[in-house]
């Protein structure tokens, strides 16, 4: 029996292993998290170093989200600040549920994953520290008062790709 545990572990690691190791377009990957809902004073910064380069890379905001999600779209304000201070300043709509109020995203379980366009082709033209922050701002209908606590967000991401294998 310890056997058979051991060697399904050493399988379940190897292809673990493997998955991440075939991420050859992944140029930046990481998630915070929060532990009651997305508050929405609570900005969430991503920063991130790159070299001038010519290669153009894809931007994306990562969203888990469980079923405490209410609503079907989720707003956010996004913030694109490059080295030199030049800041590009984004208010961005994502549809997160079907009519029928089921979640949309990758998922088995009530948590789902969505991979959301934020930048197509980006350029990164100055070498130095980039920080991408993201507020939510999420408003009930025929309501001018954001929500002050989004439920049912579990983690924030960001992620860019190379349009090119590494």
């Amino acid at each position: 029996m310890r056997k058979k545990i051991l060697l399904n572990s050493t399988v379940l690691l190897f292809l673990a292993s493997a998955l991440v190791s075939c991420d050859k377009t992944r140029i930046f990957d990481e998630y915070k998290t929060f532990n009651d809902g997305w508050h929405k004073d609570s900005i969430v910064t991503f920063a991130f170093e790159e070299e001038i380069t010519k290669k153009p890379a894809n931007m994306f905001i990562n969203i888990r989200n469980n079923d405490d999600y209410e609503f079907s779209n989720l707003f956010l304000i996004v913030k694109l600040e490059q080295p030199k201070g030049n800041i590009k300043v984004d208010t961005l709509e994502y549809q997160m549920a079907n009519p029928d109020g089921t979640l949309l995203g990758e998922g088995f379980s009530d948590i789902k994953e969505s991979k959301l366009w934020y930048k197509e082709n980006v350029l990164f033209p100055e070498k130095g520290k980039y920080k991408v922050s993201i507020q939510q701002a999420v408003r009930q209908t025929g309501k001018v008062k954001g929500v002050e606590k989004l439920k049912g967000v579990t983690e924030i991401g960001l992620r860019i790709e190379s349009l090119e294998e590494k």
